[in-house]
């Protein structure tokens, strides 16, 4: 029988926060540290055998683990967002087939969502949770010298917005993020290790909002939405 791992993301540092809250994913939303709401969503799914907690240091380990999920293993994350990531892969044990990771940053993921996630990776060996960019796109070129720039408009039709929980099989993933750290290369979310090697990505698209909170102004936004649910 598969075994699934749930890596929730929580070590980042929140600069664009303004020092508006100490630490975000502990500021409080709806009566609880926005830490809680994805914790609780993931038991409530029960997809998970085991969780990871990647925390910053000392002082918000002790915070979290009054809030974490059990069975939690906690690994101290690292200097950029896909080290944290790479340091909770090289934790999991040898029994666990596939892993959700997760940004604590969106704490309004919903379990039936989750549960959808983990029947799409079953298949596929890889999912994303991703909504359909409503924007008109532009790509700007700027000549030198020139204060000008010309637009070139993107095919909105094929352009994905990337969201958490992204879910792939542990040989998959662990292969990925290999070929980045050997390649050297930054990345920003977990789909782009998987591009690395090749692989093709499902798309799961959600029709409910799931933002990620980033900035001051976002944190009354999200408080309104999950107390509307």
């Amino acid at each position: 029988m598969s075994r699934t791992a749930v890596i929730l993301l929580a070590a980042g540092s929140g600069k664009r926060m303004q020092d508006s809250v100490e630490d975000k994913v502990l500021a409080p939303i709806a009566g609880s540290p926005l830490f809680s709401h994805s914790a609780k969503a993931f038991l409530k799914s029960g997809v998970a055998d085991l969780y990871v907690v990647v925390y910053r240091d000392q002082q918000q380990m002790l915070e979290l683990s009054a809030y974490a999920p059990t069975p939690s293993l906690l690994v101290r994350g690292g200097k950029e967002r896909q080290d944290s990531v790479m340091n909770a892969l090289s934790a999991l044990p040898a029994d666990i087939d596939y892993v959700f990771i997760h940004d604590c940053a969106r704490p309004l993921i919903d379990p039936e969502t989750i549960k959808q996630l983990h029947a799409v990776v079953i298949k596929c060996d890889a999912v994303v949770l991703a909504h359909r960019v409503s924007d008109t796109i532009k790509l700007k070129e700027v000549s030198k010298g020139s204060k000008l720039a010309r637009l070139k408009t993107i095919d909105r039709s094929k352009l994905w917005a990337m969201e958490t929980p992204q879910v792939f099989s542990k040989a998959l993933i662990v292969k990925g993020y290999a070929k980045i750290a050997a390649q050297k290369k930054s990345v920003t979310d977990d789909t782009a290790a998987v591009e690395a090697i090749g692989h093709p990505v499902a798309l799961l698209e959600n029709e409910y909002p799931n933002p990620k909170l980033t900035h001051p102004s976002d944190l009354a936004y999200i408080e309104f939405l999950i107390s509307s649910r």
